[in-house]
C-alpha cells in the first residue's frame, strides 16, 4: 500500500488526507504542534509531530513514504524564517529523501508566499529531483478556490503514484 506523507497538515493538507484515505491511501500528516495532532487524525491520517524548519524532526515521519506533499505555499512565520524554508531547510529535505523510500514528491508552488520564493522552491525540487531520478509535480492551483486546489492535489499525487510503483 502507497503512503503519503502531507509535511503541513493544516487545514487544506487534512482535506487532501481525507480524500487520499478515501481512495485507499495510507496517510501520515505533520504539524508542528502538538494540539492539531488530533485534528489529523479525525480525517483517518496518521498524526506526526515534525517541524519542516527542524529538518531532523520529520525524520521519523519519512519512514515508508512513498510519495510527500510539501503543502507549505502558505506557510506563516517570519519573512527570512520562510524563505529558508523554500530554500536551504527545503534542500536539507531533499538530500534526506534520497536514502528513503520516498519515489515521488508533490510541492505546493502556489500560496500566499511572495512568488520569488514559490518559484525558487520549485526549482529546488525540480534540480534535486532530477538528480535523485525521483518524480515530481507541482501543486500550482490557487488554494483561495479550496474545491479545485483540492482536486488538483488529489490529481498530483495520484499522477506520482504509478512512477512509484503503485
Amino acid at each position: 500500500m502507497a503512503r503519503c506523507l502531507i509535511i503541513g497538515c493544516g487545514c487544506r493538507g487534512r482535506s487532501l488526507a481525507r480524500e487520499l484515505v478515501a481512495r485507499g491511501v495510507a496517510v501520515r500528516g505533520t504539524t508542528r504542534n502538538a494540539n492539531r495532532l488530533a485534528e489529523i487524525e479525525t480525517v483517518g491520517a496518521e498524526a506526526q509531530l515534525g517541524d519542516p524548519d527542524r529538518v531532523a524532526t520529520l525524520q521519523p515521519a519519512l519512514e515508508h513514504v512513498t510519495i510527500v506533499c510539501l503543502l507549505l505555499g502558505s506557510a506563516t512565520g517570519a519573512e527570512d524564517q520562510l524563505a529558508e524554508l523554500h530554500s536551504s531547510r527545503l534542500e536539507m529535505l531533499l538530500t534526506r529523501m534520497v536514502d528513503t523510500t520516498v519515489r515521488g514528491v508533490a510541492y505546493e508552488a502556489a500560496g500566499s508566499l511572495p512568488a520569488p520564493v514559490l518559484t525558487g522552491g520549485a526549482r529546488r525540487v525540480q534540480d534535486a529531483c532530477a538528480e535523485a531520478k525521483i518524480p515530481h509535480a507541482l501543486i500550482t492551483h490557487d488554494p483561495d478556490d479550496h474545491r479545485a486546489w483540492l482536486a488538483g492535489a488529489v490529481q498530483t499525487v495520484q499522477a506520482l503514484l504509478p512512477s512509484a510503483g503503485y
